[in-house]
């Protein structure tokens, strides 16, 4: 079992920039799959940015050139600039080994002038 918990989200203006954190209680070095993602109210899930087998990145077209995911030993991270309003949401944390997927509480992120 992993436990992951996520910090750093707030209120912040457009443009302002925030950096999530998603700390693992074990290693996550082997991980398949370690990445984020963000839920609005009344919308999906959906992708913003993952790291697969450490090496190969893919971000959600509309983050793309703002967002910039990287990992530590037990570390996930996801520095956000440039923000805008509808960046809006709650952002949840996900680490795969390809049999069990783990998903951490969610920080909430608010863009708003």
């Amino acid at each position: 079992q992993v436990q992951l918990v996520e910090s750093g989200g707030g209120l912040v203006q457009p443009g302002g920039s925030l950096r999530l954190s998603c700390v693992a209680s074990t290693s996550i070095f082997s991980m398949y799959v370690m990445g984020w993602y963000r839920q609005a109210p009344g919308k999906q899930r959906e992708l913003v940015a993952i790291i697969t087998r450490g090496v190969t990145t893919n971000y959600a077209d509309f983050v793309k050139g703002r967002f910039t995911i990287s990992n530590t030993k037990n570390t996930v991270y996801l520095q956000m600039n440039s923000l805008k309003p509808e960046d809006t949401a709650v952002y949840y944390c996900r680490v795969s080994d390809r049999s069990q997927d783990y998903w951490g509480q969610g920080t909430q992120v608010t863009v708003s002038s």
